[in-house]
Formats: structure tokens, sequence, C-alpha cells
């Protein structure tokens, strides 16, 4: 088995699954940060303020690093992760019928330095009816999910435009995540193997 190019600062397995399909090496680990928004701190800073401090949080044994950081946004309200059913069906009831902005930072942690990528994609959901929004959360979909949702599963079916970075809204923006390891002299579509 070849060595690892890098080191995903990150145990999602949507993350995982995209990394992946980029045919790269890789291994991975979860990191704990306190993952609050600053007072008056602006989305995208604090997107990229997290997305860089998982990567620089990382245990990676002197490998590259990727931290990435998903946050959904409607109004200028951060949406992270339901604390309660409660919570997750006062999120799908905001979302409703609206438009919300999804923004997944990328953070590459190399021996060149720190270097960010942002992707933010604007997402349109039809109304919820109250009961399809009970049933989403009895699926067990939401918990653990950034705005309470998960656009590749079940909650796809919400969504009724979608502008922007479809993988960004997944937790892993392919082209901006592509182009950092490229500028990092980590090549994505070289010598895969592949035939």
């Amino acid at each position: 088995m070849k060595r690892p190019a890098i080191h995903l600062a990150s145990s999602s397995p949507r993350r995982r699954e995209i990394l992946a399909s980029l045919c790269l090496q890789f291994n991975y680990a979860g990191v704990d940060i306190d993952e609050s928004r600053k007072p008056g701190e602006p989305v995208e800073d604090m997107a990229l303020r997290l997305a860089s401090e998982k990567a620089r949080a990382a245990d990676a044994g002197g490998l590259p690093v990727i931290g990435a950081d998903t946050i959904v946004v409607v109004d200028d309200l951060v949406f992270g992760k339901p604390l309660s059913r409660e919570d997750a069906l006062g999120m799908l009831r905001t979302l409703s019928g609206r438009q919300h902005c999804v923004l997944t930072a990328v953070a590459l942690l190399s021996s060149r330095g720190l270097e960010t990528a942002i992707s933010n994609t604007e997402v349109r959901f039809r109304d919820i009816d109250p009961d399809e929004a009970e049933a989403y959360w009895q699926s067990g979909e939401p918990k653990g999910k950034a705005g309470s949702y998960a656009i590749q599963g079940l909650g796809g079916i919400f969504v009724e435009s979608l502008r922007g970075s479809y993988s960004g809204v997944v937790g892993l923006p392919v082209y901006e995540t592509a182009n950092l390891l490229e500028r990092a002299g980590i090549a994505v579509l070289k010598n895969t193997g592949a035939r």
C-alpha cells in the first residue's frame, strides 16, 4: 500500500469519500476544537478560522494536513449541528421555502505554510411541511449535520435549486481542495494509476 500523501483533519465519512474520489492516499482523524463564533466575526472569517484551526490541531506525523469547516448561514445567523430535536426542527422551519448560503472553508497546512480557500453556495429549499420535518428528524439524518440536513441523503428532497459547489455543501469542495493541493505540489490527476 502506498504511503499516505496527506492527512485529513476530520472523521467525516462524507469528507473521506470526496477525498478518496480524488484518487489520493490519505489518513484521517478528527480534531476537537471550539467551533463557537467570535463576537462580531464575519461568517466567512469564521469558516476560514475554524478550517485553519482544525488543520493546525491535527497530529499528522509530518504530512500536509487538510482542515475543513462547513457552516449554513441564514440572515447572518450560523446554523451549526443541531443540539436537539427542537433545534433541528427550528432550523428546518427557518430554511423552509427560502434561500440560504453554505460556506465551506478548506485549509491546507504544508511545508509551504497555511493556505486557505472558501466555497460559497446558494441553496434554495422548497416549503417543508412540519410533518415532513418531523419524519426527517426521526430518520436520524439531521443529527450531526450543519443546518440539520444532508444534501447527499434524504435531505436532498428539500433542495429546489443550488448555485455553486455541490461538493462544498456535502463538506469538501473539490475545486478549491484540488487547487490548494496542486499549488502545494500534490498532483491530483497525475499518476493515479487509473486506466
